[in-house]
């Protein structure tokens, strides 16, 4: 077993300093290809951090072809070095990080559905009762579709009549189409066929406690959904 101490991190962005760390120990022959990293748990210690950072920074290893996993094994190396096209593309970092996004969301949006609840139109609702109809099929033949689940809760912004909810909803859809790592975790973990029912159900109460004009009900929903939403990402 490979033993190696890695230093703690602080400050914005961790899961970049994590990703220079442990880049910067494969690089220099710490680890060679074919050897597994340390476990999450592990690395979460050295690094005295949560699960979301590191995962993250793994996530970027990842895609960036340094690493790969096996399910229920670990992660292992895979190459040495960067590609002369990735090292030169900053596209990963200049983009929201997946915490953010979350983070944003789980503070946004239960209270963008509470006047979304107070104030939708019976109009608001047909279109609402639309979307939700066809997560429905979806999930029903077997697909997660990433634009459904974006259109329902941009619905959700409309519906509260409040412009600068329906610009941070906005924003936040944005991020998450420009993040690659946002769409590379998601399709390990939301996306799961042991996710799609729950996540459908969840949208559907959702719909409903709007449907009811119950905004109680509704900023409770919203807030389980997004906390069910960040544990999926970070503690599966």
């Amino acid at each position: 077993m490979i033993i190696i101490s890695f230093n703690p991190v602080s400050s914005n962005k961790l899961y970049i300093q994590i990703y220079n760390q442990v880049l910067s120990e494969i690089k220099s022959g710490t680890f060679n290809i074919g050897d597994k990293l340390p476990a999450e748990r592990e690395l979460c210690e050295q690094f005295g951090v949560s699960r979301a950072p590191v995962r993250q920074a793994l996530s970027a290893l990842e895609l960036n072809g340094i690493i790969y996993s096996r399910q229920g094994e670990g992660v292992y190396v895979k190459n040495t070095q960067l590609s002369t096209e990735t090292s030169q593309s900053g596209v990963m970092w200049d983009s929201t990080s997946p915490e953010d996004i979350v983070e944003a969301r789980m503070n946004i949006e239960p209270q963008i559905i509470k006047y979304a609840a107070l104030r939708a139109t019976d109009e608001d609702i047909k279109e609402l009762r639309m979307i939700i109809k066809k997560m429905e099929g979806e999930t029903n033949t077997g697909i997660y579709n990433p634009e459904t689940d974006e259109a329902l809760h941009n619905g959700i912004a409309k519906a509260s009549h409040n412009d600068l909810f329906v610009k941070m909803m906005s924003a936040i859809s944005s991020a998450m189409k420009q993040q690659k790592m946002w769409q590379f975790i998601r399709d390990r973990t939301v996306t799961r066929p042991d996710y799609r029912e729950v996540n459908f159900k969840e949208h559907q109460m959702i719909i409903k406690a709007i449907e009811d004009r119950n905004e109680k009900e509704a900023v409770k929903l919203m807030t389980s959904h997004m906390q069910n939403l960040y544990d999926r990402y970070w503690k599966e």
